[in-house]
């Protein structure tokens, strides 16, 4: 596992180019640590769900490239529109209804989970224009971590880079369910 500084990575074409193709990251977010990779590599998801013990049907969450992907691929009322206007960027994830099936990232009941994180490093994941799964670096069930130091052997065998930004919070987004009958989601 190499570590990267945040201000490095930020910089870093290396970086950007393990985003594209599929390479394992540890990246800070605006809540806790994040582990994830490009939703389209395959084999790099596999090796994340088993390095946290995850079971393989279990989905994960994306940060997706925009709103306006949101917008375009999930189900969600035009009121909601403004409610997800008004929450993203920010320490939240919506669940919503994908209008299509996404390999490792659409739940049974073919809803998604979707973060726009307010954070500098999401935003240079945003930019690569693609879905990047998200999770929050631990085993299974266990607590999160806060620093790189922190992270289990059995994560740090996997993950290609690590972008330190020193301590995070300690609590993991907020989520709304944006899907029961396309209710209005308030706080």
């Amino acid at each position: 596992m190499k570590v990267i500084k945040l201000s490095e990575a930020l910089k870093s074409k290396e970086v950007a180019d393990a985003i594209k193709s599929g390479k394992i990251l540890v990246y800070p977010t605006d809540t806790i640590y994040g582990i994830g990779c490009n939703a389209e590599a395959a084999e790099s998801v596999r090796r994340i769900h088993q390095a946290k013990g995850r079971p393989e049907d279990k989905p994960f969450g994306i940060i997706a490239p925009s709103k306006e992907w949101i917008f375009e691929n999930t189900h969600i009322s035009k009121e909601n529109i403004a409610f997800v206007e008004s929450l993203l960027p920010g320490p939240y994830m919506v669940i919503l209804k994908a209008k299509r099936k996404m390999p490792f990232v659409t739940a049974k009941d073919g809803t998604i989970g979707i973060r726009i994180p307010k954070d500098p490093f999401c935003d240079l994941i945003r930019k690569q224009n693609m879905l990047f799964i998200t999770t929050s670096v631990n085993l299974s069930e266990e607590d999160p971590v806060r620093t790189i130091e922190e992270i289990p052997p059995k994560i740090t065998q996997v993950v290609d880079i690590a972008v330190d930004a020193g301590q995070s919070g300690i609590y993991g987004s907020r989520i709304f369910d944006l899907t029961k009958d396309f209710e209005i989601a308030r706080f």
